[in-house]
């Protein structure tokens, strides 16, 4: 293999810059030291394969014997005595925490009680892994392999006592596998044992972003230092955090399986019969066996097959590369948002398969994938000097969210995944970007953002912070040692090639990125630029750093990002920022349940300082030590001017209305002004995989606050919004369709429920732009609107349909909402059903009523939660939540809880000392609570 990969790269890189050809004998130093095998498991399933994710056990290295005196232990049927049960794939704090052997560092200032390996020196976390297995179900004849898809960070295997690498191999993202056939038992049982060994150097915590920097010396994640959004991770994750399997295969495996789509020419996605589409298919052989080997490859994908016969000599590799196929009538694959008005069907992905078969007509090896049939591509818009991205040919508007990780302890799970991915769906995003200080993400995350609909910009493992962008006292190294970062340019690029072949055949994988906020050293930029790409994966967008210039390039000149933290919703309609904005961000601390989960009781006051004893919850007036652990962002004066909260939970209550506002007016506010000022955005961020404090759409524990929603309301198809700068109301037709022939309703509703009703045809056609319709300053501005007022805004087409909802609550002339707080109590009636889907999946149907007298039901919030625990039920999705209704207005929301089977295979905790308890659907029940309405519960009917 490393034969064919050096005359690939030979030939390509003959015409490529000397930095390029610098990088590739980097890359093939590492193939030789590490004693690489070519990697088979590519982003695809195999055929013949066993997990082994249970029966570890673990134990530290330093109480073990190694070396010549690990055949006492390490053979099969030898004592393990005083060896604890193991996490794999898991970490070991991971597996330390499963046996009670730490307290939860997500929990309080629990994280401090842990040792942290940069006092404790590594060895105190440096662990041996065990595992014993039997190959009963891999039994019929052939070459058996090991792989391991991400240890972190050394580490040295052995199976039966035989050492399988004779080297330590190192790399937290370097998948590696070994050819096991000659040590195996196939009768009776096996031991697997590994010692893993954490980064070198670990990093000083000194509450620098990534600590002292110097983490990034190692190709590893470098969160686990610390950042201003998480505290160090104590043991920096060292384990084996990813799939342990062996696969057995014939005498020729696949390795390297490619499929590249073309979709040319301009597609419209609501178009039934699509013009074909080109299909580009590759696949590697590998001849273990010592004969040639005669048989045919075949690649199989909506009803074609094809071909092509194969002769590969003993020990040798070949690349198969199939005749260019033409699908016909095909089912494009578009990411979400992008579907006709009225259509919500799932991205479309074909089965498709690679396989070898001999002579005999035995299927020797084979593989099987999802694909996606697309196009992306990318272009740079004049009129807003920014790159916008097209999808078969259409341009899409860029609205994503900044992802770090789905569980900063590397729990990963692909039923997390899946919600984590479909929380971003619903909220109207059709992209997320993968942050440069954590990792390239699991196959388990693409499938789910395939299956959703999600673009992902993938960044390489850099950060301006420990790379040396800017000059920080914290750091041990100046810029220039840190843009040298990591140590091993060999294994950073090894890594990156052998991740590039992983994702590459992800429909959802859009943009590849160097790092972030920096460009990485020159040589590894020219390689991944020069080099890997261009050989690997020609079809995606590279950008250099996160805010480059080739993303945009705005009118004072040059890129950044921000703002961040609480701003006036206004600006978000007035100032023009960067215009492909890579972070732009908030708040967004969840309810009082949602504190509860990780902040003790003396963290959580029932009385809160007085009026003028509170300055306004910023960083300077935090409620205690323990919100500062957790990177509390302070609220500022947003929150009294919906009054002085009494204690936590009104204050938690209020951040919920600043979080919906916040969010919705950031998305309408670029959604005005999209293919104008802006190509797109990436809020900063929108998940949380710890308990921090800031900058989330939903928990850790996976229950959304009213961002999520404000989001949500904001990302509609055909969207009417009110912009708060000059009091005007716009439409944004976010379909590929001209809409016409609408009726607009706008009420005013003074918060005592006192209405007025404005309506409107609207004939015109209106375009794939944001249009201004007419203003309201008119209405805004009555004698009754001295306490604020709620302006509810309808779209309905001629059959009454509604298109589009949206409901705003004003401020009084002294910029407070001082009507807000003397509101009357809600009268709402709910109903609550079961109801069943096409296809047999049960959700809830909640209608909400609001009598037509009565006050305005103002932002309630719907929870489906455990009968006897009142413990909500986690992780659920609502079509909508945190919702107002007008006397005389109705709603109904629609509730997908999880499955038994969902809940206990998802990470719930509601305390450090108890976990959440798996509810069938028969104890369900749902709440609801409202600003001015007491929690009722709602049976479920």
């Amino acid at each position: 293999m490393k034969k064919l990969i050096f005359s690939l790269l030979t030939h390509h890189l003959c015409q490529r810059s000397i930095a390029a050809v610098l990088a590739f004998s980097f890359l093939m130093a590492t193939l030789n030291s590490a004693g690489q095998q070519p990697l088979r498991i590519d982003g695809a399933a195999k055929a013949v394969q066993t997990e082994l994710n249970r029966g570890w056990v673990f134990k530290q290295a330093a109480t073990v014997s190694s070396g010549k005196d690990i055949g006492k232990w390490a053979e099969p049927g030898a004592s393990l005595k005083g060896w604890q049960p193991a996490t794999v794939p898991g970490t070991v704090l991971t597996s330390l925490l499963n046996n009670g052997k730490v307290p939860d560092p997500f929990y309080g200032m629990n994280n401090n009680q842990i040792p942290d390996i940069y006092a404790t020196g590594s060895d105190y976390y440096t662990y041996w892994f065990v595992k014993d297995f039997a190959i009963s179900n891999l039994d019929h004849d052939g070459q058996y392999y090991l792989h391991l898809r991400g240890v972190n960070y050394g580490f040295d295997a052995y199976l039966n006592g035989h050492k399988l690498n004779d080297t330590t191999l190192k790399g937290m993202f370097l998948r590696r596998h070994f050819n096991i056939t000659r040590l195996l038992n196939k009768e009776g049982s096996n031991r697997l044992a590994i010692i893993v060994y954490p980064p070198d150097p670990v990093g000083n915590p000194n509450g620098g972003q990534g600590g002292d920097g110097t983490i990034a010396k190692n190709v590893t994640h470098q969160y686990v230092a610390g950042w201003d959004w998480i505290q160090p991770v104590r043991d920096r994750n060292t384990g084996i955090w990813d799939k342990v399997f062996i696969s057995c295969e014939g005498p020729i495996f696949l390795s390297a399986p490619h499929v590249v789509t073309r979709v040319p020419g301009k597609r419209m996605p609501s178009a039934k019969d699509q013009a074909p589409a080109i299909l580009h298919t590759t696949v590697d052989l590998h001849n273990r066996s010592d004969h040639s080997v005669t048989g045919t490859a075949s690649f199989h994908m909506a009803g074609s097959v094809l071909t092509r016969k194969v002769t590969i000599g003993a020990g040798a590799s070949t690349t198969v590369i199939f005749d260019t196929d033409t699908l016909y009538r095909p089912k494009l694959w578009w990411p979400s948002g992008m579907e006709a008005l009225g259509d919500h069907h799932l991205p479309f992905l074909y089965p498709a398969s690679f396989q070898f078969t001999l002579q005999d007509g035995n299927v020797s090896d084979s593989t099987h994938l999802l694909i996606g049939v697309r196009q992306i591509d990318h272009r740079w818009n004049d009129r807003t000097r920014s790159t916008e991205v097209l999808v078969n040919g259409q341009p899409l508007f860029i609205r994503g969210g900044n992802w770090i990780v789905s569980d900063a302890m590397l729990r990963l799970s692909p039923e997390r995944y899946d919600a984590e991915v479909r929380f971003h769906r619903d909220m109207g995003l059709n992209l997320i970007r993968v942050w440069g200080g954590a990792l390239t993400e699991r196959p388990e995350f693409y499938e789910a953002c395939d299956k959703y609909g999600l673009l992902v910009m993938q960044d390489f493992w850099g950060s301006g912070d420990c790379n040396g962008r800017w000059q920080d006292p914290k750091k041990k190294d100046d810029i220039w040692t840190r843009r040298g970062y990591p140590d091993d340019h060999g294994l950073f690029l090894a890594s990156a090639a052998d991740q590039i072949r992983m994702l590459r055949n992800y429909a959802s994988l859009a943009i590849w990125c160097g790092g972030n906020e920096i460009t990485l050293a020159p040589d590894l930029q020219s390689g991944l630029q020069d080099s890997l790409l261009p050989l690997l994966d020609t079809t995606r967008w590279y950008i250099d750093f996160s805010n480059s210039d080739s993303m945009s390039f705005n009118t004072l000149g040059g890129n950044g990002d921000g703002p961040y933290g609480i701003q006036p919703i206004e600006k978000f309609w007035t100032h023009r920022t960067f215009p492909f904005n890579s972070e732009i961000g908030s708040v967004g601390i969840g309810d009082i349940v949602s504190l509860k989960r990780f902040l003790p009781p003396g963290s959580l006051p029932e009385q809160l300082p007085a009026a003028g004893q509170q300055s306004g919850y910023d960083k300077s007036t935090l409620i205690d030590s323990v919100w500062q652990y957790h990177k509390y962002i302070g609220y500022g004066s947003s929150v009294s001017r919906y009054g002085q909260p009494e204690n936590t939970t009104e204050f938690a209550r209020i951040c919920q209305l600043i979080n919906y506002n916040q969010y919705r007016a950031l998305m309408e506010g670029f959604t005005a002004r999209q293919w104008d000022w802006y190509t797109g955005f990436i809020i900063w961020k929108t998940q949380n995989p710890w308990t921090a404090m800031r900058g989330q759409m939903y928990d850790y524990y996976l229950d959304p606050n009213a961002c999520l929603y404000g989001l949500k309301k904001a990302a509609e198809k055909v969207h009417l919004m009110f912009n708060p700068a000059d009091s005007s109301i716009y439409i944004a037709n976010n379909t590929y369709q001209t809409v016409r022939n609408l009726i607009m309703e706008i009420t005013v509703c003074s918060y005592d429920g006192a209405t007025k009703l404005l309506t409107r045809t609207i004939t015109q056609a209106i375009p794939q732009h944001p249009k201004l319709l007419l203003s309201v300053a008119g209405a805004l501005s009555r004698p009754e609107a001295g306490k604020g007022l709620l302006l509810s805004l309808k779209l309905l087409d001629l059959h009454k349909n509604i298109i589009s909802e949206n409901i705003y609550w004003t401020r009084d002339k002294a910029g407070n909402y001082s009507g807000l707080q003397h509101m009357k109590a809600s009268s709402l009636q709910i109903t609550a059903r079961w109801i069943e889907e096409a296809g047999g999946q049960k959700r809830i149907e909640v209608q909400l009523d609001n009598p037509k007298e009565a006050a305005p039901a103002f932002f309630n919030r719907i929870s489906v939660v455990n009968k006897s625990t009142q413990k909500r039920i986690l992780p659920a999705f609502y079509s909508d939540n945190y919702l107002t209704i007008l006397p005389g207005d109705a709603k109904t929301i629609y509730v997908d809880p999880p499955s038994e089977t969902v809940q206990k295979k998802m990470i719930h905790s509601t305390e450090n000392t108890s976990k959440f308890e798996p509810t069938a659907p028969t104890d369900m029940e749902i709440t609801v609570e409202g600003w001015n309405l007491p929690k009722k519960n709602v049976r479920i009917l």
